[in-house]
């Protein structure tokens, strides 16, 4: 006899879900896997049993019904693991507040190697405007062939250039005529002011067109000055990309590019930004950065929370794989999980005095969320917690080599 399916891991929810993220996960999923959408064998199966679990679950006397067959819940089986290290194996009991480091470390397991890496959906946002004239621009169109060069048949690829306006350079395909998509790029001209946003824009649109679960939707920004009045209208574009699974990254070339400001764009959608001081290193990073997104496990994880009182989170930091700070939110995009790779994350959380009068504090209680485009249903969140001792005196074991070199 067959197992009847878990309706919570169909949905990708644990069993405390509400009845607002009970719905708010069918409309995902119902999104996905619907069959206008999806022809793969066994996807409208699993559609079906979506819409069941729904039908189910939303109704609070099948929930009901429903929850009191069920063994009890058991830790998923997902294709990675988690790991916590702390700066400090407890607390002392102080009339001064107190800080500790927390470093949560996200791996693939061994069997990761065997979910295949997704097709890549990718817009290059290159900014054409006067400033990158001469050896820049000639090198950032070599790094651009380079990329499409590299990408497989099940990749699709689209190229964006902006000044104060922005032009669509290849539209959304998957690239079968090489030589005839080159040479639009190689005809890319420097010319006006810079916008950012106009390239966004025209970059996000560029995904939208093809993006779906299946592929890891992302954004390359490549630019060398200040964007004009735009600032606000780019971060409202990044938080939305964000909200539909499409990530930005951006490369700032020279020295007058805004880091804070493509640092913050950056860290909406969990990607990254970086600094390429040599003209001579465009064609590395770019060529790196499709590296790293084709060889992604979990596109997108993230960590929620509430906040707990007398508890502040201080700072966060992805140390790996692309350094860079993180939003101090309840909902944090950390990054991807690389086939090969670990995601690190440092925490710096801030203890009131007040809460040292207990014998363990909590620092955190929240959930891990993963997107994997390889897998065809949402995946169960992972609850986690971080949580320490209270004792009169300082523990006498020193802190980990793995924190001491992620601080």
């Amino acid at each position: 006899m067959n197992k009847p399916p878990d309706y919570y891991a169909l949905l990708g929810l644990v069993r405390s879900a509400t009845q607002q993220e009970i719905r708010q996960a069918y409309l995902e999923s119902a999104k996905r896997l619907h069959p206008d959408k999806n022809k793969l064998a066994g996807e409208t199966e699993i559609f079906l049993d979506i819409q069941k679990a729904y039908e189910t679950l939303y109704n609070p006397k099948n929930r009901k019904k429903y929850d009191s067959t069920l063994p009890p819940e058991e830790r998923p089986d997902l294709p990675i693991e988690y790991n916590i290290h702390y700066s400090r194996p407890n607390l002392i009991r102080s009339d001064d507040p107190q800080r500790v480091y927390v470093l949560l470390e996200i791996s693939p397991r061994k069997n990761a190697a065997e979910i295949p890496a997704p097709p890549l959906n990718i817009c290059l946002v290159l900014d054409r405007s006067t400033s990158m004239k001469g050896e820049k621009m000639d090198v950032l169109k070599n790094a651009a062939i380079k990329v499409m060069q590299s990408l497989r048949p099940q990749d699709i690829f689209s190229v964006v250039s902006f000044s104060d306006r922005a032009e669509v350079v290849i539209p959304a395909t998957s690239p079968y005529n090489n030589k005839q998509l080159e040479a639009r790029i190689q005809m890319l001209l420097p010319s006006g002011a810079t916008e950012i946003f106009q390239g966004l824009q025209a970059g996000f649109n560029e995904i939208k067109r093809n993006s779906d679960q299946n592929h890891i939707d992302h954004i390359i920004l490549m630019t060398d000055g200040h964007t004009y009045g735009d600032e606000d209208k780019c971060v409202q574009l990044a938080e939305k990309a964000a909200k539909q699974g499409i990530g930005l990254s951006a490369m700032g070339i020279s020295m007058e590019w805004n880091d804070i400001f493509l640092d913050t764009l950056a860290k909406r959608t969990g990607g990254s930004s970086r600094y390429i001081a040599r003209t001579e290193d465009i064609e590395n990073f770019l060529v790196e950065k499709f590296d790293t997104l084709s060889h992604t496990l979990a596109d997108d994880v993230t960590l929620s929370f509430k906040e707990i009182p007398g508890v502040e989170l201080a700072y966060a930091f992805r140390t790996q794989p692309e350094t860079g700070p993180l939003p101090i939110e309840n909902l944090i995009h950390l990054g991807p999980v690389l086939q090969y790779s670990t995601l690190s994350v440092l925490l710096e959380y801030k203890v009131d005095a007040s809460l040292t009068k207990k014998d363990e504090i909590i620092l955190m209680q929240g959930s891990l969320k993963l997107s994997i485009a390889a897998m065809p249903t949402a995946i169960q969140p992972l609850n986690i917690e971080f949580s320490r001792e209270i004792k009169e005196e300082a523990g006498s074991e020193a802190p980990s080599i793995i924190i001491i070199r992620a601080l």
